[in-house]
C-alpha cells in the first residue's frame, strides 16, 4: 500500500475537525473541490470509504471516524512540535514554577542572586500547587517534592530538606529554656501538607526524638502551606517545625531563633524537572545549571548545623 499524501490527510483532518468539505476549504485556503480531489485520492490509496454524502451534507463513514481519531493526533503533535520550538526561539524569559511554599521562602529569594549574575535576563516565577504539564503549559523549570516529580520526563534530585523548632525572640522572652522539653510548653503550630504528599515530621515525633513524655498530647493550629506556618511563627504564635531552606533570612535577620538545634530530615527530597525546549533559551542551559548549583549548596548549608547556632 503506497504511503498517503500528508496533502490527503491535511485536507482529510480538516473536513473531520471543521465539519464540512466547504469550511475544511476556507481554513486551508484552497477550493472545496481540491479539498474533495485530495481526500478520493486518500481513499483510493487506502482502499476505504472515509466519507458518505447524507443529501447535501458529508459525514464521515465509520472507517472514516476511526481514522480521524488517529490522524487528528498526529496532526495535534506536529501542531505541539511547532509550538514548542516558536516558544523557544521567541520566547526569553525563562518560567519557573515551584509549589507556593518554595516559591516563597526558596527560590523566589535565591532568584536575586541570579539577577546579579545575569542581570540582562528575565525570570517569572509563580507558586502552585498542581504540576504544569511541561511542554504543554507554558512553564521552563518546576521545583517540586517527593513522589510528584515522577510524572515529568526530566528530572533532577536537588536537596533534602531538615526541619528545626523555631520561634520569634519575642515568645521566649523572659523565659529561661533549659532543656528541648521545655519548647513542647509553648503553643506549637503544625503544618499539615495535602494528602498525597508524604507527611512532613510532626510536632509528636520530634518529642520522641528529644525523648519527652509519650503520654503528652499535641494540639495548636495547623496550615497547609510551610510559608504560612513560618509567618505565624515570625508574628510570635508560637514555635513551628520549619524547613531551613525557608528560614535562612530570618534566621539572619534574628525574626526567627533555634533555642535547641534537634532537626528531623524530611521523608522525600526536592525535585527539579524542566522542558528540554528550554535548554535552547538564551539563558536556558546556564540557568539550569545555576539551580543545581544553590540546591547543592542546600544541601551542604541544611545537613551538618546552622551557622551561629552551635
Amino acid at each position: 500500500m503506497p504511503n498517503p499524501s500528508l496533502r490527503g490527510l491535511q485536507a482529510f483532518e480538516a473536513i473531520g475537525r471543521c465539519g464540512s468539505v466547504s469550511a475544511a476549504a476556507e481554513d486551508l485556503g484552497v477550493s472545496p473541490g481540491a479539498v474533495s480531489q485530495l481526500v478520493r485520492n486518500l481513499e483510493q490509496c487506502l482502499g476505504l470509504t472515509l466519507l458518505e454524502r447524507r443529501g447535501r451534507r458529508v459525514e464521515l463513514s465509520s472507517w472514516g471516524r476511526l481514522y480521524y481519531v488517529e490522524v487528528a493526533k498526529g496532526f495535534q503533535q506536529l501542531s505541539h512540535a511547532a509550538n514548542v520550538l516558536t516558544r523557544a526561539r521567541n520566547e526569553t524569559a525563562i518560567t519557573v514554577s515551584a509549589l507556593t511554599s518554595v516559591a516563597n521562602r526558596w527560590v523566589g529569594r535565591k532568584i536575586f542572586d541570579w539577577q546579579s549574575l545575569c542581570p540582562e535576563s528575565s525570570v517569572r516565577v509563580f507558586g502552585h500547587e498542581q504540576e504544569p504539564r511541561i511542554g504543554v503549559e507554558p512553564v521552563d523549570f518546576r521545583i517540586t517534592y517527593g513522589r510528584r516529580a515522577h510524572v515529568h520526563e526530566h528530572v533532577a534530585n536537588l536537596f533534602t530538606d531538615w526541619v528545626v523548632p523555631a520561634c520569634s525572640p519575642a515568645l521566649i522572652l523572659g523565659h529561661v529554656l533549659t532543656s528541648p522539653h521545655d519548647i513542647l510548653k509553648f503553643p506549637l503550630l503544625n503544618v499539615e501538607w495535602e494528602a498525597d504528599y508524604k507527611a512532613s515530621p510532626q510536632w509528636k515525633d520530634w518529642a520522641a526524638l528529644v525523648q519527652a513524655d509519650g503520654r503528652q498530647t499535641f494540639s495548636g493550629l495547623s496550615f497547609t502551606l510551610s510559608s504560612s506556618a513560618i509567618d505565624a511563627a515570625v508574628s510570635g504564635r508560637g514555635f513551628v517545625l520549619a524547613q531551613i531552606s525557608m528560614i535562612q533570612d530570618e534566621l539572619a535577620s534574628g525574626t526567627l531563633v533555634v533555642p535547641f538545634d534537634i532537626r528531623m530530615k524530611l521523608s522525600e527530597a526536592y525535585y527539579l524537572a524542566w522542558d528540554r525546549a528550554a535548554l535552547e533559551k538564551p539563558f536556558g542551559q546556564k540557568f539550569h545549571k545555576w539551580l543545581l548549583g544553590i540546591a547543592k549548596q542546600q544541601h551542604l548549608m541544611s545537613t551538618p548545623s546552622l551557622p551561629g547556632l552551635d
